[in-house]
């Protein structure tokens, strides 16, 4: 398999073995994944390392819909998003969910720097991919789930500067961090963390140059990522409008069970500029 690229120097140290075997939990994409074939079209793209990285369009049915690029968790791959799929073209959304590099249909191993730097890929080619998809995404979603915000965080950064197409619209974030050190110590334990106090993903810093509305979601319960971080990102967002919605009960992998109501009314508000529910 081909190494990821070397990408920032901030991510080097993370991109220890003994790191990458806690926060990466790779797993391969099916021969014929048939829900995904049924709702969905396979996509390729090439990172500029010449790595191919897969994913999944689940198209709405109006072509013209605004478009949701994805990332996912550590532990999931693109085609498990089939099943939210439906619920996402029901809010007139467009879903194309990428595979980290090493998941899915992707090639490569998965690394910290690998991460970051395919994203920003993604969302540098994202106008080229969209038109090659026959989709005309007058407006763009940057979401990210758990390890997936920092993903969603440089490919914002990228997709939000000036003259790029299609326009960034908006940022949604899932269970995301704040504080990639503290992370390590939870998934993997006070000694593997040490002394990294002074790397990680900038999930602070990214936030803070995204300008378009924010949508922050996370469980209250939380056991993994508490919603302290969730506040501390919302703390730093450079965008007027954003939005940190708690989901009363839910914990880290079932807020669209817990709280499926709540968490696609935000989502929806967030699309149509709509102040975000209540209660």
């Amino acid at each position: 398999m081909t190494a990821g690229p070397p990408g920032d120097r901030a991510l080097d140290r993370l991109n220890a073995p003994a790191i990458t075997r806690v926060m990466f939990h790779p797993r391969p994409e099916p021969p014929r994944p048939a829900a995904a074939t049924a709702h969905g079209h396979p996509v390729r793209l090439t990172a500029p390392d010449g790595v191919t990285l897969g994913g999944w369009l689940f198209p709405a049915a109006e072509p013209a819909a605004p478009l949701v690029l994805h990332f996912h968790g550590n532990g999931e791959i693109a085609a498990d998003y089939v099943g939210l799929a439906p619920v996402f073209a029901r809010l007139g959304l467009h879903l194309l969910a990428l595979d980290f590099r090493g998941y899915g249909a992707s090639g490569g191993v998965p690394t910290a720097a690998a991460l970051i730097a395919d994203a920003e890929a993604a969302a540098d080619g994202l106008g080229a991919l969209a038109q090659a998809l026959g989709l005309a995404a007058p407006r763009l979603f940057v979401m990210g789930r758990s390890l997936g915000s920092a993903a969603a965080l440089a490919a914002a950064v990228v997709a939000g500067a000036a003259g790029r197409t299609p326009p960034l619209a908006g940022l949604i974030l899932d269970s995301a961090f704040a504080d990639t050190t503290a992370l390590i110590r939870r998934i993997g334990g006070a000694t593997l963390a040490h002394g990294l106090d002074d790397v990680g993903f900038d999930q602070l810093g990214r936030i803070a140059r995204v300008a378009v509305p924010t949508l922050i979601l996370h469980g209250e319960d939380d056991e993994i990522i508490p919603i302290t971080d969730a506040e501390a990102l919302a703390g730093h967002a450079g965008a007027a409008d954003t939005r940190l919605v708690p989901l009363p009960g839910a914990g880290h992998n079932d807020l669209m069970l817990v709280g499926a109501e709540r968490y696609f009314g935000a989502i929806r508000s967030l699309v149509t500029g709509d102040p975000p529910p209540t209660g």
